[in-house]
């Protein structure tokens, strides 16, 4: 791995061109706002792609010097090429760092990565506490053991996702929903960490809280290194059995 960590993130960046309210929000973009914050980090090299590039950005050589991975999705999912989440679940399972956000977890590559529905109960701007329930975790560094966030979109238990190995934060709504806001899980040599808040009409990735798990998230999921292809590590002689 370079010195730096290669972070970059996915993100469809449509409504925020397409929709008024969501550009008030976010005029550069959600990308935009987490990559100014990680952009303050020297330790960060920051990249960011979308869905109207092509193959939504993600180039071979791209994704090979990526460490951790940012995937921002929302309406657009199943616009995303197969061959891209395909890559993607490829490069995280051989050690790449994921971390998706918010409506991510109906994205292609991070329900390939869990096997299971990942639906969940929804509603929209409603208060959120977010609790830190494990906060000897890593990725609670220097977080505290509650704040809010005052408008966010509201996602509900019951969560369609496999028993995470550890729930690090568990959000709470004003009208009674909990949800596990923050979990991680390994698959193969990755590090995966899903994170619920990050609406695109609400302000929530400008919350200091918000902002610094990301940044933990980051440094917990950076790969030593990551595993080549069975094909790369052997040779292209490698015997077919």
């Amino acid at each position: 791995m370079s010195e730096k960590i290669r972070v970059t993130m996915y993100n469809e960046y449509l409504e925020e061109l397409h929709d008024a309210n969501c550009a008030k929000v976010y005029p550069k973009g959600l990308h935009g706002a987490i990559g100014d914050y990680l952009a303050k980090n020297p330790e960060i090299e920051f990249t960011a792609v979308t869905m109207e590039m092509p193959n939504c950005g993600f180039t071979d050589e791209l994704l090979n010097n990526t460490d951790v991975l940012l995937w921002w999705g929302h309406g657009h999912h199943g616009e995303v090429p197969d061959e891209v989440a395909n890559k993607v679940q490829r490069r995280v399972l051989n050690g790449m760092g994921f971390v998706p956000l918010h409506s991510a977890h109906m994205s292609k590559p991070f329900m390939r990565l869990m096997g299971t529905s990942c639906r969940l109960h929804w509603c929209d701007d409603e208060k959120e506490v977010m609790w830190t329930v494990t906060p000897s975790h890593p990725i609670a560094k220097d977080v505290p053991e509650y704040f809010v966030i005052d408008s966010e979109e509201m996602y509900g238990e019951p969560f369609g996702i496999p028993n995470p190995d550890e729930v690090v934060f568990i959000g709470w709504f004003n009208h009674g929903s909990v949800f596990r806001s923050g979990v991680t899980f390994r698959r193969g040599n990755g590090k995966i960490f899903y994170f619920q808040p990050g609406h695109n009409s609400n302000p929530g990735y400008y919350n200091p809280h918000v902002l610094k798990i990301i940044e933990n998230a980051i440094y917990w999921a950076k790969p030593d290194f990551i595993v080549p292809n069975r094909e790369d590590y052997f040779g292209k002689d490698v015997i077919k059995i």
